[in-house]
């Protein structure tokens, strides 16, 4: 199973650029998890909300222009959806549409598949708070997931670097959002509870950016932050079949991610 995860910052400017529709045609994943799409689908296109060979779920913020999240599904994988549902029990942010989650169910195995955009937290202490609330409840769904015996897969934008590597200037960023101890260590406390981010446990000392700052054109410098990722529990880990960064692919200021999975 192929999936795509990307923030498209704007899903109708995307689409305008042409570059959607390039991604499907490239890659023709069989999920398509998007973040930022800043819209509802009665403002979107034919195709956005129709797209061909594929059915689109939404889950848009209260506040227009602003944040939700979507999953594009295969017309062919229709067949094992159980369900496709949004946020989860505790979410503080459920009116900003941040958690598309899609239950597969084939030859007796369950599998959650999550779609995020994590709150940034920097705009108010009660933003802040709220992120660490955020953090605090997915950990308690996802871990009773996996305890449920299913398979886990949960990614998107992480809005967090984990470690140095993962961004080009660590020290002028340490402490402040993005790169703030208390976000890194909510990854610590993951990885330690056996979540993997799957990418980096298969790259450990290599150098790969999913954001760049567009006002300062950093794209083009390759100055940017790795806070795109996919985690998931040891057994999809151990599924994996290749997991890769689509950075050639423009329209954002977030590259897509790809991961392949057996399933």
């Amino acid at each position: 199973m192929k999936i795509i995860s990307w923030n498209v910052n704007g899903i109708r400017a995307v689409e305008r650029k042409g570059e959607i529709q390039n991604l499907i045609e490239k890659y023709n994943p069989d999920l398509l998890f998007l973040q930022e799409i800043k819209g509802t689908p009665d403002k979107f296109s034919a195709y956005l909300n129709a797209p061909e060979g594929y059915e689109a779920f939404y889950n848009p913020a209260e506040k227009a222009g602003y944040a939700g999240t979507g999953v594009w599904i295969k017309n062919e994988i229709r067949k094992y959806v159980d369900s496709v549902q949004t946020g989860f029990e505790g979410d503080p942010t459920a009116n900003e549409g941040r958690v598309s989650h899609v239950i597969l169910e084939k030859d007796d195995k369950i599998f959650d598949i999550f779609g995020i955009y994590f709150p940034n937290g920097g705009k108010s202490s009660e933003a802040w708070d709220g992120k660490l609330i955020f953090y605090a409840n997915f950990s308690k769904k996802m871990d009773a997931l996996r305890e449920a015996g299913h398979l886990v897969l949960w990614g998107g934008d992480i809005n967090c670097a984990h470690n140095e590597i993962d961004l080009s200037r660590p020290k002028e960023n340490e402490g402040k959002i993005g790169f703030h101890p208390a976000e890194r260590a909510w990854l610590d406390d993951r990885a330690a509870n056996d979540w993997k981010d799957i990418w980096r446990v298969q790259n450990p000392t290599t150098e790969m950016y999913s954001w760049w700052d567009q006002k300062t054109k950093a794209r083009e410098r390759n100055i940017g932050w790795r806070i795109d990722a996919f985690w998931g529990e040891s057994k999809i880990f151990a599924a994996t079949k290749n997991i890769e960064y689509l950075t050639e692919h423009l329209g954002s200021d977030h590259c897509p991610m790809l991961i392949e999975v057996e399933f």
